[in-house]
């Protein structure tokens, strides 16, 4: 079965931020901070490349059982990120959307993710979600909690609508850093037939090459979504 050689939705798992700090002898946080850097080129990368959606793991809700202080450091870069970054991405055409379960972030930071979501809303070169407090199992739970509140039924369909992405399409590729090879609660419903590239590569380290490797090796998957390979046809 054939596809376009461009994904039309990268998601992005972010992991490597506190090894590359500790590999330079710097604490945590300074590789929090890189990571940052990361995410600018990673978006104006995106962008150019004419990718529709780009979703980033910024936060997991397991990430809330790091320590307190890592964890404050956490909310406050995600708030000073928004406040510096917002006005270049709505300059650029990006719709900023934030998802998962912020009953943990401050007054202020939920204040902050609506007033970029608003400014940002009819955006259209590239819409940048960014998943915050999120977790697969919860998406599903959420969207079923929803579907048996309203004594609606539990399908397939159903439930698909009630995801908290449900705007977009699911991913085509996944790309996660740091060297594991795992999806850690991220996306589990949307990420089914997803191609999943694995890279050694730390996420501060992350540019546009990155993009580009991961992009060539997707163009050379036959995504089937559990069909057979199509048959070569005849040399005649």
């Amino acid at each position: 079965m054939g596809q376009s050689p461009l994904p039309r939705h990268v998601a992005i798992i972010m992991d490597g931020n506190g090894r590359w700090a500790q590999s330079r002898g710097k604490l945590r946080p300074a590789g929090h901070i890189e990571g940052v850097k990361a995410v600018r080129r990673i978006v104006k990368a995106s962008r150019d490349l004419g990718i529709e959606v780009l979703t980033l793991f910024a936060f997991s809700q397991e990430n809330w059982k790091r320590p307190p202080l890592e964890v404050r450091l956490l909310m406050e870069l995600l708030m000073s990120t928004l406040e510096r970054e917002l006005p270049d991405l709505h300059k650029n055409g990006v719709r900023l959307r934030v998802i998962g379960e912020h009953d943990g972030l401050s007054d202020a930071l939920r204040a902050r993710i609506d007033e970029a979501q608003r400014l940002t809303d009819a955006n259209t070169t590239l819409t940048l979600v960014v998943a915050v407090g999120y977790g697969g199992q919860w998406d599903i739970a959420q969207a079923a909690q929803k579907l048996a509140a309203r004594g609606e039924a539990l399908n397939a369909e159903a439930i698909e609508r009630e995801l908290v992405t449900h705007e977009w399409p699911h991913p085509d590729l996944l790309i996660r850093t740091g060297g594991e090879y795992r999806i850690s609660n991220f996306m589990l419903w949307q990420l089914a037939y997803t191609e999943l590239y694995f890279t050694d590569l730390l996420w501060p380290d992350a540019d546009i090459q990155l993009l580009r490797d991961a992009l060539a090796w997707y163009a050379g998957r036959e995504r089937r979504y559990g069909n057979v390979p199509a048959p070569a046809p005849d040399a005649g």
